[in-house]
């Protein structure tokens, strides 16, 4: 199984990059999240760590930027019902750590926003994740989910789109607590 590469990037979708390594290109499954925290620069290497699914005729190559999104990730298809690309929606529409605090808390909120994924499947998700997240550890974090989808409410009400919201609120640091703190720093860094 290819677990890990490092090489180039040559080619870049929205949804897949080809690294070449060594001369062979590799067309990995990915989000876009990933793609713009790995692509500094085409003339660095980068790496990514990888999952190969194999079916009857496809062999597909999914990556991520860190070992803990592969591992959430392999969790989120061992789940009867959530394919890989249902797994690559769930972990594009919010950072990883946000979605261990939804689930380990039971809000199925970001899951339910994936296309294909319906609120039996997130309840699900919910269901057979929480407690190998170690559910208490994340919900300690208690009122961080809630800030962020505050945030991001704000942030609609003054007409950015949800993705726009998403992407800004991405950009701040976990330091900045608070709604209302929350909400200046992303104002602060939508307005450079």
């Amino acid at each position: 199984m290819i677990t890990h590469l490092t090489g180039k990037i040559i080619l870049k979708g929205d949804k897949f990059a080809v690294l070449d390594v060594s001369g062979v290109g590799y067309h990995i499954y990915t989000t876009l999240d990933t793609l713009r925290r790995l692509s500094k620069s085409s003339d660095e290497n980068v790496s990514f760590w990888t999952h190969l699914h194999v079916r009857e005729n496809i062999m597909e190559l999914y990556g991520f930027a860190s070992h803990s999104e592969l591992k959430f990730f392999e969790m989120l298809i061992g789940i009867s019902g959530i394919g890989p690309k249902g797994a690559m929606g769930v972990l594009a529409v919010a950072p990883l750590d946000t979605l261990r605090q939804a689930i380990a808390s039971g809000d199925t909120t970001y899951l339910t926003k994936v296309s294909g994924i319906g609120r039996k499947i997130a309840d699900k998700i919910v269901l057979e994740l929480r407690d190998k997240l170690g559910g208490s550890d994340y919900v300690s974090v208690g009122g961080m989910l809630k800030d962020d989808q505050d945030v991001i409410e704000a942030l609609q009400s003054l007409g950015y789109s949800l993705n726009e919201s998403r992407e800004a609120l991405k950009q701040i640091s976990d330091d900045v607590v608070g709604t209302n703190n929350r909400i200046k720093e992303v104002l602060k860094n939508l307005g450079k």
